[in-house]
């Protein structure tokens, strides 16, 4: 039985399909491009997974986002309320808020929609967070792949500010509060402070104006800007290919792993949905921001328990935390210290992780291309160094929820407040410290797990009476992983005479980087490798017995 092709083919004429894509071959170049990347290998590693998870829930935030802006209005014009929600029956709001409840009680899928679309912000913005850290922890910043570490950082400052004003919109009591908490960021910028909130509320505050420039910005802008970050740092990824973690034969130059078609787009596809079910599982278990509690914002009010998501806390935290000082200058012009510091504190904090590769590849001057992860342990400065913000963040966490710390276990809120403020200087060093020791620690168990090999748990009594616990070679594989590892050294200054006696001239930055490269590789901060020579010694030996 002859078919449509075969008869195309008979006429001379290619199917109808295979001219398509011809012809947009002719145009794109489809072919050559599929060739080059549909091949691509992937590495197969649960960590891997973190970063498609914050693309998942990205996506996820994208749909239902375009589903909610249907039935929203983004306008602060006062209405009144006789919607199905029957406790705010006659109730004076902001259409903003009204269309709202709308959504949740009176729309078709809406209070689901919502769900979704706020638990899928928090999850990406978790998922990034722990993704950036994973890409840390493992030096997977390093050459050539420190614009697309930038990438990232810019999508998680984004995402933060895309979530503060995406909870704004509803104009509720807790939304509210988050605005003036902003306004008074705001008015503490000396001479240009009362300038600027009075642009960016369209008068005195609330204004007028805050929700509608809030929806551009939610809806249109940021996300926007987000969606060409991803693609770029996707493009990038592809490009510089995927990193990966030492193992036998995986190198510099290549990459152990799956194609991306058929196999990993597959685990990919199914991934997707497991991510967006578990998403929806959560949205219709656990209520999240339920406004019609709260009720309409009014700036006389403000809700118990005003808190805001868990990205954004830690701001509040250094505000809280910061004494109240206030400095009048002559003519009577206050400058407001206790919010001001804080607020150049913030970006502060956040800009410490974007420029970190550029510290560290100064540090070491390593100017290689790096495809190969590093164990966290094995880089146990920089391990101390994410281990520190990571405690100095959740200080400053426990510092934006002050009060709720105080209420739930019988504190003081003064005491909290104090702890914080300790805390915001102590936490990080100790953290710093203890992280490096157990590092250095992990370190000399792998040396002598490598040297003397693993210990089994047979215990066996030799013919003079000692008992020793009989240890078992490691295999190959182990072995390589254990010592793949580079260790740098650091750099020296070299001698202060030249070979003519003359006194060379050492700049205070070349001595800087002396200190920290020493900081970093130096004596104390890396436990040597087993050598070949010691390995063969103790194995040729009495082997590992014991």
């Amino acid at each position: 039985m002859s078919t449509a092709s075969d008869a195309s083919k008979r006429r001379g004429k290619a199917p109808a399909g295979e001219r398509v894509a011809d012809w947009a071959d002719g145009r794109l170049g489809i072919y050559s491009l599929a060739k080059a990347n549909m091949r691509k290998i992937f590495p197969d590693h649960w960590s891997f997974m973190l970063g498609e998870v914050a693309l998942y829930s990205f996506i996820i935030v994208i749909l239902t986002g375009v589903y909610l802006t249907l039935f929203f209005h983004p306008s602060m014009a006062e209405v009144e309320y006789h919607g199905a929600y029957v406790p705010m029956q006659g109730v004076h709001m902001s259409e903003a808020y009204a269309s709202t409840l709308d959504i949740s009680f009176d729309v078709r899928g809406g209070l689901l929609m919502r769900q979704i679309h706020h638990w899928a912000a928090l999850v990406f913005l978790v998922a990034m967070f722990v993704h950036m850290m994973r890409v840390f922890f493992t030096g997977a910043f390093r050459k050539p792949r420190e614009i697309n570490w930038l990438f990232g950082f810019l999508l998680l400052v984004l995402g933060m500010f895309t979530g503060f004003t995406g909870y704004s919109l509803p104009d509720d009591l807790l939304s509210g509060t988050g605005l003036r908490f902003m306004e008074g960021a705001i008015l503490s910028v000396p001479v240009v402070g009362t300038y600027l909130a009075m642009f960016l509320y369209g008068g005195e505050f609330p204004g007028t104006e805050i929700i509608p420039r809030f929806f551009v910005a939610h809806v249109l802008l940021l996300p926007g800007i987000m969606l060409g970050l991803v693609v770029a740092h996707l493009i990038l990824i592809v490009y510089h290919k995927h990193t990966q973690f030492a193992g036998p034969g995986r190198t510099e130059k290549n990459v152990v792993g799956m194609p991306f078609l058929p196999v990993y787009l597959a685990k990919a596809g199914g991934f997707f949905f497991l991510v967006f079910g578990i998403i929806a599982v959560i949205a219709a278990t656990f209520t999240i921001n339920p406004i019609w509690v709260l009720g309409p914002y009014r700036p006389d009010q403000v809700s118990t328990n005003a808190q805001p998501d868990w990205y954004m806390g830690f701001s509040e935290g250094l505000i809280r935390a910061m004494p109240g000082w206030e400095i009048v200058l002559p003519g009577g012009y206050t400058l407001a210290l206790g919010v001001f510091i804080p607020l150049l504190i913030f970006p502060l904090v956040l800009a410490a992780i974007a420029v970190y590769p550029f510290i560290e590849a100064w540090v070491t001057g390593d100017k290689r291309e790096h495809h190969i992860l590093d164990r966290p342990r094995n880089a146990p400065t920089r391990t101390a160094f994410g281990a520190a913000w990571i405690s100095l963040y959740f200080v400053l966490l426990v510092g934006g929820g002050n009060d709720l710390w105080a209420t739930h276990f019988h504190l003081s809120i003064n005491a909290i407040t104090w702890a914080v403020r300790i805390g915001f200087f102590v936490v990080p060093v100790l953290t710093f410290i203890v992280t490096k020791r157990i590092c250095l620690g992990l370190q000399r168990r792998d040396r002598e797990k490598v040297l003397h090999g693993r210990e089994s748990g047979i215990i066996k009594r030799l013919p003079h009476g000692e008992f020793v616990e009989v240890h078992e070679p490691l295999t190959q594989e182990q072995l390589y992983t254990l010592t793949a590892h580079e260790q740098y050294k650091p750099l020296e200054l070299g001698p202060e005479v030249d070979g003519n006696g003359v006194r060379r001239k050492i700049g205070r930055m070349q001595k800087l980087r002396a200190k920290l490269s020493h900081g970093y590789y130096g004596e104390g901060n890396q436990i040597p490798k087993p050598t070949a020579e010691e390995y063969k010694e103790l194995t040729s030996g009495h082997g590992h017995g014991h």
